[in-house]
């Protein structure tokens, strides 16, 4: 009975590798171990009882109202396609620059991703927009592909993310708990603005790496094509269309960095700007806002019903000793806070070959962030590590989720053998990235040291 905790989190994966709806198996297969618990008396049924006030805590949480303001700011950036005409408009200001168009594609994606937040919805929107270009203009399959996918998963690091709002949420949670285990008493607090600030510097240099490999791969190739810039066209009339969205995005980030607005403020901000830059785009049509909103709602439903799943499979894992089980093991590890921080970060690595990031925010996290935050590791610099990790294994073949976005919508003549191909190199890149954090943690906790404190 004492490993309890390590079959209910089997099951899970099990279920969830089958194909069964994450929430779902997540609150189902807990309740059906409490029951079996119960029934040998070896499960409190008032870690049952407590799951009403657990909801109640969701639903009142303000962080988490971000959430859909910030879905419904990056859906209508891609519905009424800005996204579509801000590639566009970069693309044609870097004609003439060898590898121009890719540079673009990582730049937009970039943008987008922020705006978005969702993996899925960045790879299979840059996918449909950039692919057929890059190939066009010579762009190998692998090359074209690789880039797609990784600038898609820049969502996960580069702020304001649904992804860092939702892993800071609970990481302030995991650090005060952790604080009181320690006897601190008057516990110091961590908000989704810190991660924000300390994932500036690690995102933009992913992005410029992924530039500097793209001007490296497409230098001297005389078959990719190198549009000459026109001398008729008219530089100021692109850079308007490039102002507003740009702008929009770095109006929200900057009033949280600020500390003028929350991220949920922000949020309604970013949303509203969305609208009305859709409005004036021209291709905002009642259906087409219709449909903004309905992708919204089965966002954030799909978003909280995990979070809900999530919180009755914490307290089922916390039932039967779950914490306790895992804090043993991390005991008797060898080499102390570093191979803790090692484990962690290679099971993340493996679940995010099964699981989203939304998973295993909720479910993982919660479990090993008090105890690894116990050992003295700065909470900002975990959580940024988290979600570099989580980029790379989304990318990792063959089961990164990204790839299969992107083979999604991808033409035929396109190989799954040339997208696996293409991602490696950027996988190289995010994994020297993470090693680079470890040896220069301060690359993370330098900016939000110098802001906040």
């Amino acid at each position: 009975m004492e490993y309890m905790p390590l079959y209910l989190f089997a099951v899970i994966c099990l279920f969830l590798m089958l194909g069964f709806p994450v929430a779902f198996t997540l609150a189902g297969t807990a309740l059906a171990f409490a029951a079996f618990g119960i029934t040998q008396g070896v499960f409190d049924p008032g870690f049952i009882l407590v799951m009403p006030e657990r909801l109640f805590g969701i639903m009142e949480n303000i962080t988490l109202m971000a959430v859909p303001l910030f879905v419904l700011m990056g859906v209508l950036l891609e519905k009424s396609k800005i996204a579509e005409q801000l590639l566009g408009n970069m693309a044609l200001l870097m004609r003439g620059v060898p590898g121009g168009l890719g540079i673009s594609v990582v730049i937009v994606g970039m943008l987008l991703a922020a705006s978005t937040g969702i993996v899925g919805a960045t790879v299979v929107t840059m996918g449909l927009i950039s692919l057929p270009s890059m190939l066009k203009n010579n762009y190998s399959p692998a090359l074209a592909t690789g880039t797609i996918c990784a600038t898609g998963t820049l969502g996960q690091i580069i702020p304001p993310s649904i992804a860092l709002v939702l892993l800071g949420d609970v990481l302030s949670t995991a650090y005060h708990q952790a604080q009181i285990q320690m006897g601190i008493f008057s516990p110091k607090t961590i908000s989704v603005g810190d991660l924000f600030m300390g994932a500036i510097i690690p995102g933009l240099l992913l992005v410029v790496f992924y530039c500097a490999y793209i001007l490296f791969t497409t230098r001297g190739n005389t078959e990719i094509t190198v549009e000459q810039p026109d001398d008729d066209l008219n530089t100021l009339h692109l850079i308007k269309g490039l102002i507003a969205p740009i702008s929009l995005i770095f109006v929200v980030l900057g009033s949280i960095l600020a500390g003028a607005a929350t991220p949920t403020e922000a949020a309604g901000v970013g949303a509203l700007g969305a609208l009305i830059l859709a409005l004036f785009s021209g291709n905002m049509q009642r259906d087409t806002l219709n449909e903004a909103l309905q992708t919204t709602l089965k966002v954030t439903s799909m978003v909280f019903m995990i979070l809900i799943g999530a919180a009755m499979f914490s307290l089922v894992f916390r039932g039967f000793g779950g914490d306790e089980l895992v804090r043993a093991g991390f005991e008797f590890l060898p080499g102390g806070k570093f191979a803790a921080i090692a484990v962690v970060m290679l099971l993340i690595f493996l679940l995010g070959f099964i699981l989203d990031f939304i998973e295993i925010t909720f479910v993982v996290v919660p479990i090993v962030g008090p105890i690894l935050l116990m050992m003295g590791i700065d909470p900002v610099w975990l959580g940024i590590m988290i979600a570099l990790n989580l980029q790379t294994s989304f990318l990792t073949p063959p089961f990164g989720f990204a790839l299969f976005y992107l083979r999604g919508v991808a033409p035929p003549e396109v190989k799954t053998t040339d997208i696996y191909k293409g991602v490696l190199p950027f996988i190289l890149i995010q994994l020297a990235l993470l090693l680079l954090l470890v040896l220069q943690p301060k690359l993370v906790t330098w900016l939000p040291n110098q802001v906040f404190n």
